[in-house]
């Protein structure tokens, strides 16, 4: 599949043409089904979702624009939105609060946003030790290295996405990924 006869599926899908949509979803569903169980994990919830995410490509494909990003980025990043509601909306991630600040820490500190569960003092100084440890594991990384891991994962951009932004070649930027990672792992296994 290429991601301009997304995009020009994606174009006759925004003039309700249903069969240009039913392609849409032949083209994207497997990718988007990986994208959702990575996030969601539970198989119903899963298929829940992706009906979601169609229903949303239906009635916003004429808000998506190629001249700033891909076609399935977009897609991807609709499939992360419904499953970042979906989990907000879980009982379980409902009852989470605002950690205390550190007093050790700067005011400006990233680890001082993170949710902490409301519980025991512990556990919430353990998530902060190993936000810590993530933190410092990425600035090891090098600058563009580390951005591309979080445009990757923490933003949902695709390869392509990456690529273009960082103005290197598709394979370079798997490779750097794939580098990166690595380079994360050693460092938090240490």
């Amino acid at each position: 599949m290429t991601d301009k006869t997304l995009t020009m599926k994606l174009r006759e899908t925004a003039r309700q043409d249903h069969a240009a949509f039913r392609a849409v979803y032949g083209l994207s569903a497997a990718k988007l089904t990986g994208v959702l169980t990575r996030m969601l994990g539970d198989r119903a919830e899963v298929e829940d979702a992706l009906q979601d995410v169609y229903i949303r490509v239906w009635q916003r494909a004429a808000q998506f624009d190629p001249e700033r990003g891909a076609a399935m980025g977009w897609l991807i990043t609709i499939a992360r939105n419904v499953a970042l509601d979906r989990l907000r909306a879980r009982p379980e991630t409902r009852g989470y609060t605002r950690a205390a600040p550190s007093r050790d820490a700067p005011a400006d500190d990233p680890i001082n946003r993170l949710p902490a569960q409301g519980g025991h003092a512990e556990d919430k100084l353990l998530a902060q030790s190993q936000a810590r440890r993530v933190i410092a594991c990425f600035d090891e990384l090098e600058d563009e290295r580390a951005a591309a891991v979080r445009g990757a994962y923490l933003q949902g951009l695709s390869y392509q996405e990456l690529a273009q932004r960082h103005d290197v070649p598709l394979n370079t930027m798997r490779t750097w990924l794939r580098r990166s990672l690595l380079r994360l792992k050693e460092c938090l296994d240490r």
